[in-house]
C-alpha cells in the first residue's frame, strides 16, 4: 500500500515535466503532446490497476459479497471505477498513436469515442457509492433539477469561453459541435453525480467525495482540452494533460485513501436537513448564474449565437414541465387532504369518543353526531357557549397549562378534566387535544374526550376495597400505615409539636372462645358493634382503622397534651368493658387491653405503630383490661426476645438441649412410680432452666420441635429402665396449647411410642387448664384421641387457671396435679389448707389420681398425708436429676424425710 506522498510527488514531477516541455518545441508535433499523452495513458492504466486490485481484495474480504443495507455496493462500484480508467487508458493510448500521424484538431477520433464511453462507466459507479434516489417521482425529479443545472452551467460556460472563441474562428456550427462533445457529456454528468454527494450514506461519504473530486479535475483538463482544440494552441503549453494526471493520480489513490484513513462524522450541509435538497440548490443557483452572465452578455454582444436560445428554450420547457408535475403533486394532495377530511367525519360519525373542533377562543367549529347525546345537552346548547364553560372550576387551571403547552409549541397535549353534563352531574373525562390545520384557514384545536366516568366509579370501589375493612367498614391496616406516614411526614414539615400525633392500639380479649364458640359470623357481627362503638368516641380528626382480627388502631392527630391521648385510651376501654354486647339475642362481655405510643422528633410512621403494638401486647400479658404506655425498655425488651429465639433456633440443630428427671413417689410408701421429664437448655457450661425459654419457644413455634425431641428422648429412656429393672415406672411429659393443636400431634405420639416401645399407660401427658380457653373444641378433639392411643392425661397447675367444672368434665383428665402455690401455704392459712382439701376429694371423687407438686418441707408431706394424697413431687422427695442418677434411683425406695 502506497503513501499519498508518493502520488502527490509523482503528480508533481508530471507537472514539473510539463512546465519544461513548454520550452521545447518539435515541429507540428510537440514535446508537450508526446510527453502528456503517454503519461497520462500511464496514471490512467494505473488506476484501472489499482482500483480493480482493491475491488478484488474487498471481494475476498466480504464473503457474502452482497450490498450494503444502505444501498451501496463498494466492490462493484471500484470495479466500474476501474473499468472507466480502463477505457480514459484505450483512449489516451489511440489518440498518442493516433495524433502523430493525424493534425485534425476537430475531428472526433476512435480515442474519443473510449473517453466517451468512460463517462457512464464512471456514472454508475458513482451510483453504487451515491445511490440515485428510489422511486419515478424523486428519480423524475432529480434528473430534472439535473438538466436545469447543467444547461445553466454550460450557458455560463458558453458565454465565457466559447461564444468568443465561436465568433473568432467564424467556422460552421459543425466544427463546433464536434469541439463540445467533451464539454457537454462532462457538464450533464458532473450536474447529475454532483447533488448525490450530499445525499450519500456516511459509510461512502469520503468515497464519494474523493471520487467527485477526480471527476472534476478530469472535466476541468477535457474543458481545457476543447479550447486548444478551437484555438489550435495549447493553454499554457499543454496543462490539460497535467491536470489530467492529477485527477487519474487521486482516483488510483482512491480506494487506498478511503481505507487508510476513515471519514469523519458526517455534518448536515446547514439548516434542517437542507442537503436533502440539493438538487433543487444546485439547479437555482446555476439558473441564477446563468441568468446573470445572459444578462451581462446581452448587455455587451451585439449578436447572441443561435445555440443560446436552444438551451435556454430547452431549460423553460423542462422548468415547464416540472411546475406541470408540481400541479400534478398539488393536486394529488388536495385530493388525500379530501379523502382524509371524509374519513375523518366518518369515523368521527362512527366512534363513541366526542371529537370537537374548537377556535382558540374555545367556540365550538365542529362537533360530532354522538357529543350531544353522551352529555345529554342539545346541539345549540353545545354551539352557543365557550367550552370552558363545561370545565369544572377546579379543572380550569389544566386547561390552561394546556394552552401554555400549545404556544411553548407542543403538538399534542393530554388532560383528565371533569365536565358538566344537562343533568348537573360531573363526568370524569381523558381528553387529548392537538393543533388542527386546513390550507387557507386559520389554526384549530382538534379535541377527543372519551367519558371514563365508569371506569373512575369502579377504581374507587377497589380502593375503597383495598383500603378498607369489609366486616366492619373501617379504613384497613394499609390505609392507616400510609396515613401515619404522611401525618408524621407534615407534621415534620411544619415544625409541629410532636406530642400531638399519638398511636393507640386495642385488642378484645378472649374474643378468640368467643368467635369459635358461636361461628365466625357472630364475631363479625360483634367487631362491627365494637367498630361503631369506638367510632362514637373518637374526635372527626382521629383516625379509626382496623388492624387485624380482633385488633383495632386509632392515629390520633390534634391532641395537644398527652394526657389528652391517655384519657381518650381509658374510655376507649370503658366503652367496650361498660355493658354487654347484644348479639343475635345473646349480650356478650368483652373486654380490652390498649397500648398507647406517641410520636418523638424523628419517629417514622412504621416506628410509631410498631411501638403502641408493643405497648398493648404488654397491657395483653398483664391479663387484659388494661392500659399501657410505651416506653423504651419494651423495644429492648422485644429484641432481647428475638434474639433469644433465633439462639434457641440454632441450639435446637446443634443438639444442645439435655432432660432432668423429677421422681413422682408414692407418699405412703415413699416408692418411685414415674418421672416427670424436664427440659434443660446447655448453653456453654450452665444449664439454663426452662422458665427462660419456654415462653419465647412458645411464641415463635419451637416449642413443637423440642417437644417432639422431648416426648422421644424420654420415651426412649423411660423404656429402657422399665425393660432393664422390670419396674412399672411411668413417664410424665408437659405440652403446650400449641403443640397439641399442631396438625400431626396425636400422630407423633403414636410413633414414638411405636418406635421407643413404652406402653401407651405408661405415658402420661400434662396440660394446663388454660388448653380449655383457647380452642376448647379441637383441643378436646385432639386430647381425647390421645386418650384414645391408650396415653393417660393429667391437668397441670390446677387450682390456678380460669377453666370451670363442666371443662373439667368434658376432658376426662386421669390425674389431678395440685398448682405448687396450694402447697406452699399449706397449714398456715386456713383458706388454702380448705381449697387444698376440697380439690383432694374432688379428685377421688372423680376417680382421679390426685398428685401435689412442689412440697419442699415435711410438715407439708405429713398434712398431705392426713388429706388422703396419695402421689406428690418436689424437692423434700427428690429433686430433678440427670439420667444415671434416675437409673440407680427407680430400683430402691425413696425416703421423703430424707431429701
Amino acid at each position: 500500500m502506497r503513501s499519498p506522498r508518493v502520488w502527490l510527488g509523482a503528480a508533481a514531477a508530471v507537472v514539473l515535466m510539463y512546465a519544461l516541455g513548454t520550452l521545447f518545441q518539435v515541429g507540428e508535433v510537440s514535446l508537450t503532446t508526446w510527453a502528456g499523452t503517454w503519461p497520462t495513458a500511464a496514471a490512467s492504466g494505473a488506476a484501472a490497476c489499482s482500483l480493480l486490485y482493491a475491488a478484488r481484495l474487498r471481494a475476498r474480504a466480504d464473503d457474502d459479497g452482497r450490498a450494503g443495507a444502505d444501498g451501496t455496493d463498494g466492490v462493484l462500484a471500484l470495479r466500474l471505477f476501474g473499468f472507466a480508467a480502463l477505457a480514459w487508458c484505450a483512449g489516451a493510448i489511440t489518440y498518442g498513436v493516433t495524433g502523430l500521424f493525424s493534425s485534425a484538431a476537430f475531428s472526433l477520433t476512435f480515442g474519443d469515442l473510449f473517453s466517451l464511453a468512460a463517462l457512464p462507466l464512471f456514472a454508475l459507479g458513482f451510483t453504487k457509492f451515491a445511490p440515485m434516489p428510489q422511486g419515478v417521482r424523486p428519480a423524475l425529479r432529480h434528473f430534472t433539477d439535473s438538466y436545469v443545472c447543467a444547461a445553466s452551467v454550460f450557458t455560463v460556460v458558453w458565454l465565457v469561453l466559447f461564444q468568443p472563441l465561436y465568433q473568432d474562428l467564424g467556422e460552421g456550427s459543425g466544427f463546433v459541435a464536434f469541439a463540445l462533445v467533451y464539454p457537454v457529456a462532462d457538464i450533464a454528468v458532473l450536474c447529475l453525480l454532483a447533488p448525490l454527494v450530499f445525499t450519500s450514506p456516511h459509510s461512502t461519504r469520503r468515497a464519494v467525495v474523493l471520487a467527485m473530486g477526480a471527476f472534476a479535475v478530469i472535466c476541468g483538463a477535457d474543458l481545457i482540452s476543447t479550447v486548444t482544440r478551437l484555438t489550435g494552441e495549447p493553454v499554457a503549453g499543454g496543462i490539460e494533460y497535467a491536470v489530467r494526471f492529477l485527477g487519474f493520480t487521486v482516483l488510483a489513490g482512491l480506494p487506498w485513501l478511503i481505507r487508510e484513513n476513515a471519514g469523519a462524522v458526517p455534518r448536515r450541509i446547514t439548516g434542517r436537513g437542507l442537503y436533502r435538497f440539493a438538487p433543487e440548490l444546485a439547479a437555482s443557483v446555476a439558473l441564477a448564474a446563468a441568468v446573470v452572465a445572459m444578462t451581462v452578455a446581452g448587455l455587451r454582444m451585439s449578436g447572441i449565437a443561435p445555440v443560446l436560445p436552444l438551451v435556454a428554450g430547452s431549460a423553460v420547457v423542462v422548468l415547464l414541465v416540472r411546475m406541470l408535475g408540481m400541479l400534478e403533486e398539488s393536486a394529488t394532495l388536495a385530493r388525500m387532504v379530501n379523502v382524509r377530511e371524509r374519513h375523518f367525519h366518518e369515523l368521527a360519525r362512527h366512534s363513541g369518543d366526542v371529537i370537537l373542533i374548537l377556535e382558540t377562543d374555545g367556540q365550538v367549529f365542529y362537533v360530532s353526531p354522538g357529543t350531544a347525546e353522551t352529555f345529554g345537552y342539545r346541539l345549540d346548547d353545545i354551539l352557543t357557549e365557550p367550552v370552558t364553560a363545561l370545565v369544572h372550576p377546579e379543572d380550569l387551571p389544566a386547561v390552561a397549562a394546556a394552552m401554555a403547552g400549545f404556544k411553548r409549541g407542543a403538538d399534542s397535549v393530554h388532560m383528565r378534566v371533569r365536565v358538566r353534563a344537562a343533568d348537573g352531574t360531573w363526568r370524569h373525562t381523558t381528553s387529548t387535544a392537538s393543533v388542527y390545520e386546513r390550507p387557507g384557514e386559520p389554526n384549530r384545536f382538534l379535541l377527543t374526550t372519551r367519558d371514563i366516568s365508569a371506569q373512575v366509579e369502579l377504581q374507587n370501589q377497589v380502593n375503597h376495597l383495598t383500603f378498607h375493612d369489609g366486616v366492619t367498614g373501617l379504613p384497613n391496616r394499609a390505609y392507616l400505615e400510609e396515613r401515619t406516614r404522611e401525618v408524621l411526614d407534615r407534621h415534620a414539615e411544619e415544625g409541629r409539636a410532636p406530642v400531638e400525633t399519638a398511636a393507640i392500639f386495642l385488642d378484645l380479649d378472649g374474643f378468640t372462645a368467643v368467635n369459635d364458640s358461636a361461628g365466625h359470623t357472630f364475631g363479625d357481627y360483634l367487631l362491627a358493634q365494637v367498630g361503631h362503638r369506638l367510632r362514637a368516641t373518637l374526635s372527626p380528626g382521629d383516625t379509626l382503622a382496623r388492624w387485624g382480627s380482633d385488633e383495632f388502631a386509632v392515629l390520633v392527630e390534634e391532641r395537644p397534651r398527652a394526657d389528652n391521648v391517655v384519657d381518650l385510651a381509658e374510655r376507649m376501654i370503658r366503652v367496650i368493658g361498660g355493658e354487654p354486647f347484644q348479639v343475635a339475642e345473646r349480650e356478650v362481655v368483652v373486654t380490652a387491653s390498649v397500648g398507647v405510643a406517641f410520636a418523638d422528633p424523628g419517629t417514622g410512621g412504621s416506628e410509631l405503630l410498631r411501638n403502641a403494638d408493643m405497648a398493648m401486647a404488654r397491657a395483653k400479658e398483664e391479663g387484659g383490661g388494661h392500659l399501657e404506655v410505651y416506653a423504651a425498655h419494651m423495644h429492648a425488651q422485644v429484641v432481647s426476645r428475638l434474639e433469644l429465639q433465633t439462639e434457641l433456633r440454632q441450639a435446637l440443630a446443634d443438639n444442645a438441649f439435655t432432660l432432668e428427671y423429677q421422681p413422682v413417689v408414692n407418699l405412703e410408701t415413699s416408692r418411685v412410680t414415674a418421672v416427670e421429664a424436664l427440659v434443660r437448655w446447655r448453653k456453654g457450661d450452665v444449664l439454663v432452666p426452662p422458665e427462660e425459654f419456654i415462653g419465647p419457644a412458645e411464641e415463635s413455634g419451637l416449642i413443637v420441635p423440642l417437644g417432639e425431641w422431648i416426648l422421644r428422648e424420654a420415651c426412649q429412656k423411660v423404656a429402657v429402665w422399665r425393660a432393664t429393672t422390670g419396674l412399672d415406672i411411668g413417664l410424665s411429659v408437659n405440652v403446650s396449647v400449641k403443640q397439641v393443636l399442631s396438625p400431626r400431634f396425636v400422630t407423633t405420639v403414636a410413633e414414638v411410642l411405636a418406635e421407643s416401645g413404652l406402653n401407651a399407660d405408661a405415658l402420661t401427658m400434662e396440660v394446663d387448664e388454660e388448653i380449655l380457653l383457647e380452642n376448647p373444641g379441637q383441643a378436646v378433639e385432639r386430647l381425647a384421641e390421645l386418650r384414645d392411643l391408650g396415653a393417660r392425661l393429667a391437668i397441670d397447675d390446677f387450682g390456678m387457671g380460669h377453666a370451670s367444672l363442666a371443662h373439667l368434665r368434658r376432658l376426662r383428665a386421669d390425674e389431678l396435679k395440685i398448682d405448687p402455690s396450694f402447697i406452699r401455704d399449706l397449714g398456715e392459712d386456713g383458706t388454702v389448707t380448705l381449697l387444698t382439701q376440697a380439690i383432694i376429694r374432688l379428685g377421688q371423687d372423680l376417680g382421679m389420681q390426685v398428685t401435689a407438686e412442689g412440697i419442699e418441707h415435711p410438715r407439708q408431706l405429713e398434712r398431705l398425708r392426713e388429706m388422703g394424697c396419695a402421689f406428690g413431687q418436689g424437692f423434700l422427695v427428690a429433686r430433678p436429676m440427670p439420667a444415671d442418677r434416675v437409673e440407680a434411683l427407680v430400683g430402691g425406695e425413696t425416703s421423703a424425710t430424707a431429701l
